[in-house]
């Protein structure tokens, strides 16, 4: 009797602790989502890039320096500088939770368009060849234009995330207006790099967060034809003489032709192993922004076409990583930052490296991680930081609830 008591005792318990469902949909497969470290792979591609671009600008600026009598140095201590402060923006955003940058959405719109119109509008803008780009602030020098990235990329991917079809309706406004006054201050710099570079990632981003591809067509073909306009009415003369120069240089090979020819020679003169690290003849006066627009020739000439291959190969690496970052992911918001900011800066390796080999016309971008400029790093890193922190967030199986 004790015994039958005690089996009708032990029924009852597992019958009070099973758990019912409460609903159909939790009889379904879940999601287990776990915080892992960040992408070490992402990781080792930056440092290496950061690296050759250390070495690459000493090579480059040092002559100069040492003509001038001053610090061969200088340049690199002034990129450490700015990698240092990098570097700190890197940490904070890997371990500042993603989801939360869409509340300093305002803030940062607010922030760079104080910025640009104080470059465009104010004697605190700094023109360099002929560019008004750079802000000067006691006596540090910034570029807004660099900082509009990332801003472009938090403000489309929390406006795709609530819906992709935003030019279906009303809000489309309201969304993509601080993005045009952004890329409206950029053009009056000038500086059309930019402008396409921030157009670029906006499509990309659209079609990423599954937008409309009759939409998508239509808006390219408007862009065609806004392009063949501005090339007949609104475009400036320099930038029409870049266009003419850029499949026949020899055009004006003392003038808008110049720095394509010196550019070529530099990869004419590398081969396929190079002239050796330091031996570059080009950086001796004859390619200007050697540091800068053409650091990419500089590495072609020293390390040729396998150092050329190794700086490619980083980029493609980098790519990789972040779009797998990307499809990683669990949440939209998370993805769309993902692609943006992977899209963005490996877009910006791909125009300045084509640059360099005359595969493009001039645009004036630096090479990310490796061309000399503070605000082009300094920018690179806080992104890679966001990135590192999306790829914290991954989905460890699928598993049912019972």
């Amino acid at each position: 009797m004790k015994k039958e008591e005690g089996y009708l005792n032990n029924m009852s318990y597992q019958r009070s602790t099973r758990r019912e469902p409460r609903s159909g949909r939790d009889d379904h497969p879940i999601q287990s989502v776990i915080i892992s470290s960040p992408d070490k792979t992402l990781l080792i591609v930056v440092a290496f890039l950061v690296i050759i671009g250390f070495l690459a600008i000493f090579s480059a600026t040092a002559p100069k320096c040492l003509d001038e009598g001053g610090n061969p140095a200088q340049f690199l201590i002034k990129q450490v500088i700015c990698f240092v402060v990098g570097f700190i923006g890197l940490k904070f955003f890997m371990n500042y939770d993603y989801k939360k940058l869409a509340d300093w959405n305002v803030i940062i719109m607010v922030s760079i368009l104080l910025a640009l119109i104080l470059v465009d509008f104010t004697p605190l803008g700094v023109t360099v060849n002929g560019a008004k780009r750079w802000i000067n602030i006691a006596g540090f020098q910034l570029q807004p234009s660099e900082f509009a990235k990332p801003a472009v990329v938090l403000l489309l991917a929390n406006a795709f995330r609530k819906d992709a079809n935003l030019f279906d309706q009303d809000k489309w406004v309201w969304a993509f207006l601080p993005i045009i006054m952004m890329a409206g201050l950029i053009f009056i710099q000038p500086n059309l790099s930019m402008v396409i570079l921030l157009g670029m990632t906006t499509v990309v981003m659209y079609m990423a967060a599954g937008g409309s591809l009759k939409l998508f067509l239509s808006c390219v073909g408007a862009l065609i034809t806004t392009v063949i306009i501005g090339l007949t009415t609104i475009i400036k003369p320099y930038q029409l003489q870049r266009l003419k120069t850029w499949r026949n240089p020899d055009l004006d090979p003392l003038g808008a032709g110049y720095n394509i020819i010196q550019s070529l020679i530099a990869f004419a003169s590398g081969g396929f192993s190079g002239v050796g690290y330091g031996g570059s003849i080009q950086k001796l006066s004859y390619l200007p922004e050697c540091h800068t627009d053409f650091i990419f020739a500089i590495i072609a000439e020293e390390l040729g076409f396998v150092g050329c291959v190794l700086v490619i190969g980083l980029f493609f690496t980098f790519m990789q990583r972040g779009f797998l970052i990307a499809a990683r992911c669990p949440d939209i918001y998370g993805k769309l930052l993902a692609v943006g900011i992977t899209f963005s800066i490996v877009f910006q390796a791909f125009m300045n490296m084509s640059v360099a080999s005359s595969f493009l016309p001039t645009t004036g971008v630096p090479l990310p991680f490796i061309s000399y400029g503070g605000s082009s790093l300094i920018v690179s890193l806080i992104m890679v930081g966001i990135l590192l922190n999306i790829s914290k967030k991954r989905i460890k199986k699928i598993r049912n609830r019972y």
